[in-house]
């Protein structure tokens, strides 16, 4: 039997989507790991962004703290916080907020920063101050930005969040996992949970296409 067949047989096996172990039950819990993660990210790492953006101060200190994050391995950040919180959702959550904060706070800020000086000024000469600045000019005009920034970290998070398999949390990564403990490995079982995974990427994906495309205003689509 070829391996597309096996993959196949797997998926077409009603005993795999059935149960709490079942696929739509992996899948969603799946979705809501990143979910929170990607939530939890965006709520720390906008405002900063924001905030570093309009300002213009703080803006190194906080790119080069989100760099050096981006750098840490997820899974050595799993487990050190697993040591310390013990085995739960806490460690899955910690590890993945890291890894999506970094590419959120990074394009907001430059987002915010790169907004032409002159539509400042205009903004200034109309008689917009401080807050409102940030709200009705810098804002929208770093929105494509932040979609991006957005977009890189639900994908990586979604890629990522297979690592709460590791200490016993659920997710599409039981499959990887409950598939390599199986003697020699079910290559089926490991094969069709990678394929959820990037299933679930793509559906992200076209997600965000979509919201860009409602989202922003004719004229920064492009």
């Amino acid at each position: 039997m070829s391996p597309f067949e096996q993959v196949l047989n797997w998926f077409l096996d009603p005993a795999n989507w059935a149960g709490t172990g079942g696929i739509p039950i992996r899948f969603l819990e799946h979705i809501q790991y990143s979910a929170l993660a990607l939530l939890i990210a965006a709520v720390i790492a906008i405002p900063v962004g924001l905030l570093t953006g309009h300002t213009g101060r703080g803006g190194f200190a906080a790119v080069s703290v989100a760099n050096f994050a981006r750098a840490l391995p997820t899974i050595g950040v799993l487990f050190v916080v697993v040591v310390l919180a013990g085995i739960n959702l806490i460690p899955v959550m910690v590890a993945l907020v890291a890894l999506a904060i970094p590419p959120i706070l990074v394009n907001t800020h430059e987002g915010v920063r790169g907004v032409d000086p002159l539509l400042k000024d205009a903004a200034v000469g109309m008689g917009m101050r401080g807050p409102e600045v940030l709200r009705r000019l810098e804002l929208p005009v770093a929105m494509p930005l932040i979609l991006l920034g957005l977009r890189t970290a639900a994908i990586q998070v979604i890629s990522t969040a297979t690592i709460a398999a590791y200490v016993g949390v659920g997710g599409l990564g039981r499959f990887l996992v409950d598939g390599q403990s199986q003697g020699r490995g079910n290559f089926a079982m490991i094969a069709g949970g990678s394929v959820l995974v990037v299933v679930l990427a793509i559906l992200v994906t076209v997600l965000f296409a979509a919201v860009r495309r409602f989202a922003l205003a004719p004229g920064l689509r492009r």
